[in-house]
């Protein structure tokens, strides 16, 4: 009994004879001796590049392979393939057998041997930013994908054994290869709040303290190796300073000379970052904040110190008003005539104020002065 079989010209056959792969039959219509007993004719489209076929390993073990026609691609566990299918990117493959048909298209082929989780190409771009859903998933599952932005700085670890430092840009690492540790730091300066930190000075005066610590990552590497996180490490450290300095100075002190206070606080932290690879660009006091008693108290003081200042300078006033008195007197006893210009000046004020008559005696205005109104 014989079978006819039709294979278009879009199509390809893939002949089995008892479960064995015999041949790939072109366009054409063939006949068969028992078509449907120990034979198996697979026809597939040659539309879609891609021939999946659960025997594909026998496939294209055989000699029947037209490679002009059938691109085989077989990658050992530490390679990777990226496809191209008519200058257009199209797939990453993992290690594994795969065949493409070239069939009315260009293909072309990238082995890469991954030795290196880095992945550097040309079109990292393109690979990356494929559309397709299908490409889009391989992609990710086959690398990561790492951002630098721009004023900022990549660290990459291998297998905990540092590479490189990363500038602004795009980068991609295979998945799987070894382990790998990416960091991503900022080297802009950044400001950190220490605030409401009780603090008791050294005249057990108990006060809170805000303030404001700018500064930068100058060192990438010694910041993500010598602590675990470096801005935790900045606020614990600038907690400690602050009681410190605080604790061996006196409130009248703290209070009076802040701008020496501001240079030992940053001093004494820029020490101590440093080992960090972060560098103190300030570190100011925002607020001092005092026990309601305690401002009670500090009002009284300086009210008191105000009014004694206040009292200091009448009595200096008086005393250089009196002292100026007791000058004029002498000048005056010493000089009639100088007496007798100061009588005619005081009537001159008196007249000018009051309806006042001055007759003159030959002893002077004292002797004589009469209806003073």
């Amino acid at each position: 009994m014989l079978g006819r079989k039709r294979i278009l010209a879009n199509e390809k056959g893939l002949y089995f004879l008892r479960n064995q792969f015999m041949d790939i039959l072109s366009e054409g219509t063939y006949w068969f001796l028992n078509p449907f007993v120990n034979q198996k004719l697979d026809i597939v489209s040659v539309k879609y590049p891609w021939l999946a076929h659960v025997e594909l390993e026998a496939i294209i073990k055989s000699d029947k392979i037209n490679k002009d026609e059938l691109e085989v691609i077989d990658l050992k566990d530490n390679q990777r393939a990226i496809v191209w299918i008519d200058g257009r990117f199209n797939i990453i493959l993992e290690s594994g057998i795969y065949a493409l048909w070239k069939i009315d298209r260009e293909v072309l082929v990238e082995v890469i041997e991954v030795t290196h989780p880095k992945f550097v190409h040309e079109k990292l771009d393109i690979i990356l930013d494929a559309e397709t859903s299908v490409v889009l998933q391989t992609s990710k599952v086959l690398l990561q994908e790492f951002v630098v932005k721009e004023n900022h700085i990549g660290l990459y670890f291998e297998n905990g054994n540092f590479k490189e430092d990363l500038k602004p840009g795009r980068y991609a690492f295979w998945k799987g290869v070894s382990k790998v540790k990416l960091y991503h730091l900022d080297l802009r300066v950044k400001s950190s709040d220490i605030s409401g930190q009780e603090i008791m000075t050294a005249d057990k005066v108990s006060l809170r303290l805000n303030t404001l610590v700018n500064y930068r990552i100058v060192d990438a590497y010694k910041s993500v190796t010598m602590v675990e996180d470096s801005s935790q490490a900045l606020y614990r450290d600038a907690q400690l300073v602050l009681r410190e300095v605080i604790g061996t100075r006196e409130l009248e002190d703290v209070l009076a000379d802040k701008d020496s206070l501001v240079k030992e606080l940053e001093e004494r932290l820029s020490a101590k970052m440093k080992e960090y690879g972060i560098e103190i660009l300030s570190h100011g006091i925002r607020d001092i904040i005092l026990p309601g008693d305690m401002k009670e108290i500090l009002n009284k003081v300086i009210l008191a110190s105000k009014n004694a200042e206040a009292n200091v300078i009448s009595r200096r006033e008086e005393t250089a008003a009196m002292r100026s008195q007791a000058n004029t007197a002498k000048m005056l006893e010493s000089n009639p005539t100088l007496m007798k210009l100061k009588e005619l000046e005081v009537l001159e004020k008196i007249a000018a104020n009051t309806d006042l008559k001055i007759m003159l005696g030959e002893k002077g205005l004292t002797d004589k002065i009469v209806n003073l109104l």
